[in-house]
């Protein structure tokens, strides 16, 4: 007798190439086993005589118009069912090739699949596809069921062949089913009844095998990762508090644990779990959605992730080696710009190279591509325009998976392998190090906002040589600084032969990036005192950028390019062309840093 768990559901995805009866499988086990709301059989049966249609029992989760008249699952269909031991939510992902998208939206949801192959049909490309796919989102637990066997008279010899060419398959995949069950969906054989028709097999039936899956555990045993989705702050109902808020992906966390957030490196120390109409609690657990208050009101954002000090932390990578499948139609290309989306970061990037192109199907190598095309998988290496925190797939599933967007649409996914050094791996260290030692104010940056009207901040000003770059950040600080402001200008010039006195042959290329760093350090002491800080610089090239942003936060950088002409890679918050004086581009910069929050208006 099997033991009903009440409250226990488990979410299944049925997936295969189109036609195999995926749809078919899934009608018959809510007919046969009472799962059906009265009336809705015969409701079907009666919509398919009145439109002269044969009835088919994938008729009763197929809904929509276009899936009945084509005979076809176009989207993910989720269907509610009740075995003896406990509920399933049921997931029928789409077959047809023109809509792998929609079956991997459906399959990432689920605990567990059944992978359908018609016996007549035998192996076909989705057939190899989806199963590759199920691997790449970590799905482990699953069956492939062999349908149609009365249309090849219930032959063993046809069902073991699939099973020992599909086996080998999936074993190349990483993949082991727990059976193969031959059925026949439209005679309703070996779904929830054992078949008299093929008494030569002795294993689970359909409906004994998804009560055999084993229900996924919230990986609560595992390091914390709490994703941050947003920061809430109610000053305007009189409550202080700076919720940070998002959904544990795994682990626990109790009040009084030490949290750092990645990548900034920021620590704090966790004073109340938070929930939406609901008391304070003193711990949070994977899957659950809360906010957190802290002891100090650090500054974070949207897209770090937070971990507890005393475990193992995420990786930090701005280059990351990725297993991905790409369902985009235009190739994804070297060189182009991405956007990829990890938990709630989402970051710029470009494919920096292709490692090796296997096709999704025939699992065949292609090392000398330098493109992936529509419905192709790839190992790559990703450059990415910021570090970002993540997970090698190996360690933490949930936390390394990402989809790829290019323009607004999702152009593919895929998992982290591995994060790779880059050139700043090193100063991100350091920062961290010197983040965690800094030695802070009784006053908080919130406190200085308030008294300064202003919002602390680094006004980088570039271009070419002899282009008004100092005379105009010398006007923007005496306009500033005349309506109120807190703001002071500093030169490169001031730093390199005060600050940076120890470097010899300042002006060689190679002691670029020592400048840069200083200058950095100097600017985060001025953000931490709550001023504007106005730098000039010749030439700031992207580079440049990324190396300041590593030091301070980067969302405190604003840049602006002097000059007819950009000359380097620099992409930047604002340009100003052709001015007369001063006193022209004083104003637009000052209009940008009111629209950006940096200044209070009046």
């Amino acid at each position: 007798m099997i033991e009903t768990q009440e409250n226990e559901k488990l979410s299944i995805a049925f997936v295969g190439h189109v036609d195999h009866g995926k749809s078919t499988i899934i009608g018959r086990l809510l007919a046969d086993t009472g799962a059906l709301p009265m009336g809705k059989l015969e409701q079907i049966q009666a919509y398919c005589e009145l439109n002269s249609m044969p009835f088919e029992y994938a008729f009763l989760i197929d809904a929509l118009k276009d899936e009945r008249r084509q005979n076809i699952t176009i989207d993910s269909a989720r269907v509610f069912f009740k075995s003896a031991k406990r509920h399933y939510i049921i997931i029928d992902a789409p077959g047809h090739i023109e809509f792998v998208k929609n079956m991997v939206t459906g399959a990432a949801r689920a605990e567990a699949a059944l992978l359908v192959i018609d016996a007549q049909e035998g192996i076909r490309e989705n057939s190899r596809r989806h199963g590759n796919l199920l691997s790449m989102l970590g799905i482990r637990q699953m069956a492939v069921l062999v349908n149609k066997m009365d249309l090849v008279d219930f032959a063993q010899e046809r069902f073991e062949s699939i099973c020992k060419e599909y086996g080998e398959f999936l074993a190349k995949v990483g993949l082991e089913p727990v059976s193969f069950i031959p059925v026949s969906a439209r005679l309703g054989d070996n779904i929830s009844q054992r078949s008299e028709k093929m008494a030569w097999y002795d294993g689970p039936t359909v409906l004994e095998t998804l009560d055999g899956f084993e229900k996924e555990q919230p990986p609560s045993d595992r390091p914390f990762r709490l994703p941050i989705q947003d920061v809430y702050r109610f000053t305007s109902f009189g409550d202080s508090r700076r919720i940070i808020a998002g959904t544990v992906a795994s682990g626990r966390a109790k009040v009084g644990d030490e949290v750092v957030f990645y990548p900034s490196g920021k620590r704090s120390t966790i004073t109340a779990v938070e929930g939406f109409n609901h008391a304070s609690r003193l711990e949070v657990l994977s899957g659950e959605a809360i906010g957190l208050t802290l002891d100090q009101q650090i500054y974070v954002r949207r897209g770090e992730m937070a971990a507890r000090a005393d475990e193992t932390p995420p990786c930090v990578a701005k280059r990351l080696r990725v297993s991905l499948f790409w369902l985009g139609k235009e190739p994804m290309s070297m060189g182009k710009p991405y956007t990829i989306k990890l938990g709630t970061a989402r970051m710029r990037f470009q494919v920096e190279q292709v490692l090796r192109v296997m096709d999704a199907s025939r699992l065949e190598d292609e090392s000398s591509k330098v493109q992936v095309s529509r419905y192709e998988m790839a190992e790559c290496i990703l450059n990415l325009d910021q570090p970002i925190a993540v997970d090698r797939a190996d360690f933490l599933p949930g936390t390394s998976r990402f989809v790829v967007v290019d323009g607004y649409e999702i152009r593919g996914g895929g998992i982290v392998l591995e994060d790779l050094v880059d050139s700043e791996a090193d100063l991100r260290e350091g920062v961290r190090t010197r983040d965690a030692h800094w030695i802070s104010s009784n006053l908080t940056i919130e406190e200085r906002v308030e008294r300064y009207n202003q919002r602390p901040c680094v006004v980088l000003i570039t271009g070419q040589k002899e282009v008004g770059r100092k005379n105009m950040a010398r006007t923007l600080e005496a306009r500033l600084f005349q309506d109120g402001k807190y703001v002071y200008y500093l030169g490169m010039g001031s730093v390199v032969y005060g600050v940076d006195g120890d470097i010899h042959n300042h002006k060689e290329i190679e002691n670029r990036h020592e400048h840069i760093r200083r200058m950095a350090e100097i600017a985060n002491i001025f953000l931490d005192a709550g001023l504007i800080l106005i730098i000039t610089a010749v030439e700031l090239t992207q580079a440049d950028l990324r190396l300041f942003e590593t030091v301070v936060e980067p969302e405190r950088v604003q840049t602006i390019w002097v000059g007819e002409d950009i000359s380097t890679d620099l992409r930047p918050d604002l340009r100003i062309e052709g001015h007369e004086t001063a006193e022209e581009p004083a104003v637009l910069i000052k209009r940008m840093l009111q629209d950006h929050g940096f200044l209070f208006k009046p």
